[in-house]
């Protein structure tokens, strides 16, 4: 980057990253951002930058603004720094400060672009691409993060905080080699700095290399016993390696010296999901309340004018507001609930229920008693915001509740869930007419196929197998492989036709991202469906379908067993860890292998 470029935020790259936002969150790795807007160096130096200004007035509403930064109060720093920028709005320093202050407040895109500014006026950008690049990670913008560390990492070479924080970027973008090449020669250099060892650790769980992560992370705990999020970190990868106690363990010591609020709602939700992959699910029910913490990024704010349902008011004669949340996925599988709620109401009750646009044709058929309406997701000033504009008259309802807080009182044990053939309803005559025009597929029972999900950054790519390891299953003969998988596939289809001389066929007429409904048709009319756990084989799995899941081996979703309690027609089958997938692989091929005789 050179002098003055500015960062290459745009408008609709802001606006990408506030879309991703609300879309659910995942307990994952805890990165290490090193580095402090308002920390002590900082202060240091917004004091140099504020001392380059020839102006007296402006210097004084500066030192001000700076002060407040130090004391924490940074309203008071927003509201003076504004009155420097009326003096002179080509200040840099006064947009670094009024950017600082506007982080600390949570008005995050704005922030961005005030250091945007600074970093255009300032003749020292790489301190402000430093803030900024710690800003554009945290907003999930790890393309721009990149960038800007770059930059401040040409600037000073020498510079642990850009190294590290470039290595944080280049994991999240899938290009783990770049990010183990920067780390090595520092590590080097360094070898008693635990964040370094930490991001590393990090970088090798997105390879799927557990075992490799955990003797990292005992690094880092050797350095540093009391780092949390090392703690943290290494519960994830016992939990890749199916050592879900230790797990546990590592999570609970973590928590104790989370050192700072966000790490501490991260851990905690983590717990949550570690106490279900225990079978201690009525225990992790009551946990996963963590998830609603405004302390993860993502989790909205439920603006709703009625009050919110609590275990404790029962379900009978409540007129009840169901609202969707996490992902697509977790809409559809905590929907698992939905039947017992309808019941639970009885005739004096009322359900309405807000979920993805998308959802709402398949939703109304599976609950015709009741009101089905779509949920929005909006950003404003850094926060997400989730309510319900399609639904003009509340005075019919008396109270509100996120569907998976259900879980907790009607699925309080793996035995509680029903051996129900389906709790959502497909369109009958969608059914039959994907069952007609699968006659013009390949012959041979018609499998359909999911190898991704649409969002699979470093971290969640782990989940998911490399493609070509699929190759035995596809090699299964007599078998007609049907293409369910959305997004951006004809890479992998292209490479099984060329390299493996095997078609996935792809049927007409159909958009697999946007049209939910008529995927849910086209499920129940194949002979069977396998992939791993992504929007599409829930929707499968709630619809009846039968269907092959493929899972890690402490998936939080099994609960505990080993099999799917949500879908009792499902198979699993487990991995044991994540760095290698070829005996999976190779289980389900011979499994095929006799499901098509």
């Amino acid at each position: 980057m050179s002098r003055n470029l500015g960062s290459g935020i745009s408008a609709a790259a802001l606006a990408t990253a506030q879309e991703a936002a609300g879309q659910g969150v995942l307990p994952g790795l805890r990165a290490s951002q090193l580095g402090d807007s308002a920390s002590a160096d900082s202060i240091a130096r917004l004091n140099r930058e504020a001392n380059t200004i020839q102006d007296p007035a402006t210097i004084k509403l500066l030192n001000k603004a700076i002060i407040a930064v130090q004391r924490g109060e940074y309203a008071l720093a927003e509201k003076t720094a504004l009155k420097a920028l009326k003096k002179n709005e080509r200040a840099g320093p006064a947009w670094h400060v009024l950017a600082v202050a506007r982080e600390k407040l949570g008005d995050f895109a704005s922030s961005m672009h005030c250091y945007d500014a600074a970093l255009k006026l300032l003749p020292d950008e790489a301190a402000v691409a430093g803030d900024l690049g710690r800003l554009a990670f945290r907003m999930e913008m790890p393309e721009i993060a990149a960038k800007l560390f770059m930059h401040s990492l040409n600037a000073n070479p020498n510079s642990l905080e850009a190294t590290n924080n470039l290595a944080c970027a280049l994991r999240d973008l899938n290009q783990e080699s770049a990010a183990i090449d920067i780390l090595k020669p520092a590590i080097q250099a360094n070898p008693t700095q635990p964040v370094l060892w930490n991001t590393l650790g990090t970088v090798m769980c997105s390879l799927g290399e557990g075992r490799t992560a955990v003797t990292f992370f005992d690094e880092v705990l050797r350095l540093a016993p009391q780092f949390g999020k090392g703690l943290h970190n290494r519960a994830f990868a016992r939990l890749d390696l199916g050592d879900v106690e230790g797990a546990l363990a590592d999570c609970d010591a973590g928590i104790l010296v989370a050192d700072s609020s966000e790490d501490l709602a991260a851990m905690s939700f983590a717990r949550s999901t570690i106490l279900l992959a225990l079978g201690r699910v009525t225990e992790g029910w009551a946990a996963y309340s963590a998830r609603l913490s405004t302390e993860l990024g993502g989790v909205p704010n439920y603006q709703f004018p009625v009050k919110r349902w609590t275990p404790d008011q029962g379900f009978a004669g409540k007129r009840l507001l169901v609202v969707a949340e996490q992902g697509l996925g977790d809409e559809v599988m905590f929907a698992n609930t939905l039947p017992d709620v309808a019941e639970a109401l009885g005739p004096d009750g009322a359900l309405s229920i807000l979920v993805e646009r998308r959802l709402v044709p398949l939703f109304e058929r599976s609950f015709p008693q009741a009101q089905v309406a779509v949920h929005r997701t909006v950003s404003y000033q850094g926060h997400i915001y989730r309510d319900a504009p399609f639904i003009e008259d509340w005075s019919g309802i008396d109270c509100w509740v996120p569907m998976g807080s259900l879980l907790e009182t009607l699925r309080p044990s793996v035995e509680a869930f029903p051996k129900r053939e389906r709790f959502l309803t497909p369109d009958p005559d969608r059914v039959a007419h994907w069952k007609k025009v699968l006659e013009d597929a390949p012959p041979g029972p018609k499998v359909g196929l999911l190898w991704k999900s649409l969002k699979l950054n470093a971290e969640r790519a782990r989940l998911f197998s490399p493609f070509e390891l699929w190759e035995p299953v596809l090699k299964t003969p007599g078998v007609s492989f049907i293409n369910l998988q959305y997004g951006d596939c004809d890479e992998e289809i292209a490479y099984a036709r060329e390299q493996l001389g095997v078609e996935i066929w792809t049927p007409p007429g159909i958009d697999l991202k946007q049209d939910l409904d008529d995927v849910a048709a086209l499920s129940c009319a194949l002979d069977l469906v396998i992939g791993f756990s992504n929007a599409t084989i829930n929707l499968a799995g709630a619809c009846g379908a039968p269907i092959w899941m493929l899972t890690g081996a402490a998936s939080w979703t099994r609960l505990g067993s080993d099999h799917s309690p949500w879908y009792p027609q499902c198979r699993c089958f487990i991995a044991p860890d994540y760095d290698d997938w070829r005996p999976i692989m190779a289980d389900v091929a011979d499994a095929l292998a006799d499901f098509a005789k």
